[in-house]
């Protein structure tokens, strides 16, 4: 199993978790705002990059 795949895999086992012992909407938030937490934690060239590899990937 590749790691990027471990990681989506810990990431559900975790998402599950938190469904069964917080409410939804609890849940929602965080599996929301932890991936824009961390977008806004980076500078603005880090962001510019990780904007222009992502266009790159979807073929634009």
């Amino acid at each position: 199993m590749s790691k990027n795949a471990k990681i989506a895999a810990g990431g559900v086992a975790v998402g599950l978790i938190l469904l069964i012992w917080l409410p939804w909407w609890v849940t929602f938030l965080i599996v929301v705002g932890v991936p824009v937490a961390a977008y806004l934690a980076l500078d603005p060239s880090q962001r510019r990059r990780l904007r222009r590899a992502s266009r790159r990937e979807i073929g634009r």
